[in-house]
């Protein structure tokens, strides 16, 4: 084997701006130092001794975890990955000679942005920055929802009413609890089953960013995280959603509020749709599918997300580190515009 030297490396990283590296553009555009006062909290936590290896920078943990968020990554294929590919390395700012975090420590830093309920918070600051630098939220605002699918739960009927009914089986050891997601339910959508949880997300119509979501178990309706999701700042008074979220109440409620609902109008067998209507309902669908793109380029990128972490809480921190680096990569696009 060729010993290699600087120049070597040098003309690699070449190759990769040459080939288009977007992880350049990350580093480039994005200060990430933002980030660093509130993940600097849960490191506060007065160490018990001196001893031990010191923790990673926060910033280069924070960097993993939206790397993740972007490849749809788990805990030991960004560790292999950080270690073979010179793209992430230099995007995390490792040399060759640099410790690379392992698949626990990956594991822990994540653990302890959910235990301190960060993430949302470091999703609002983002926001925050984006408002004030000339990404206010514009023209209206989008509503919708995706179901983040969940490893099946092979459980008996039994089990299954325990757990629709709040229960945990007792019969169940601690360990069996560990390992069971008694969270997650079944919907369906489309005549298919599925079964996990749901990312409802409110994207402004002018950007294509996320600017709040919620995330709740697949079972739950869309239109019951409706409101709460609408942004008052935005410009635009108008929100664009489909027919799920069309019932009387619900549009009643927006009209009070001041908001001026286009909802798609659903026909039915006794009660088609007229013309009017139809065009009523393509106008509205030209709007309504920018967050349909949001939904197709994190599944594009990433490929489709399934939770592998056991219950909601943590399903909610790695559903929102996905929205919050979608945000993080739609910014570097629109910077460059």
């Amino acid at each position: 084997m060729m010993p290699t030297g600087l120049f070597d490396w040098q003309t690699r990283f070449e190759q990769l701006d040459n080939g288009g590296d977007p992880l350049v553009k990350l580093n480039q555009i994005v200060n990430w130092e933002l980030f660093r006062s509130p993940l600097e909290t849960i490191r506060d936590r007065e160490r018990k001794s001196n001893a031990g290896r010191k923790p990673f920078d926060a910033i280069i943990m924070f960097k993993i975890m939206i790397l993740q968020s972007l490849y749809n990554l788990s805990d030991d294929q960004i560790e292999f990955q950080v270690r073979d590919r010179l793209s992430f390395m230099r995007f995390l700012g490792l040399s060759l000679g640099d410790t690379v975090p392992d698949a626990k420590t990956v594991w822990l830093f994540r653990e302890q942005l959910t235990e301190a309920k960060l993430i949302k918070k470091l999703f609002g600051q983002f926001d925050d920055f984006l408002r004030e630098n000339g990404f206010s939220a514009k023209k209206g605002q989008i509503v919708d929802a995706s179901i983040i699918a969940a490893p099946k739960q092979r459980n008996t009927r039994e089990e299954n009413k325990d757990i629709k009914d709040g229960n945990i089986p007792q019969d169940w050891s601690e360990n069996k609890k560990r390992q069971k997601d008694t969270d997650a339910r079944w919907t369906t959508k489309g005549g298919r089953a599925h079964y996990g949880y749901k990312n409802h997300i409110e994207v402004d119509a002018e950007h294509k960013l996320v600017r709040d979501y919620e995330v709740t178990s697949a079972s739950v309706h869309d239109s019951n995280v409706f409101e709460e999701l609408l942004d008052e700042n935005n410009s635009s008074s108008d929100v664009y959603a489909d027919s799920a979220y069309g019932s009387a109440k619900k549009l009643e409620a927006l009209n009070q509020r001041g908001f001026r609902c286009h909802v798609q109008r659903k026909g039915c067998r006794y009660k088609k749709l007229n013309e009017r209507q139809r065009k009523g309902n393509y106008r509205r669908a030209k709007i309504r599918s920018r967050v349909e793109h949001i939904f197709g380029v994190q599944a594009m990128r990433a490929g489709s997300l399934i939770i592998r972490t056991i219950g909601i809480i943590r399903a909610k921190a790695k559903i929102g580190l996905r929205n919050l680096a979608y945000n993080i990569d739609r910014y570097c696009l629109l910077a460059q515009v």
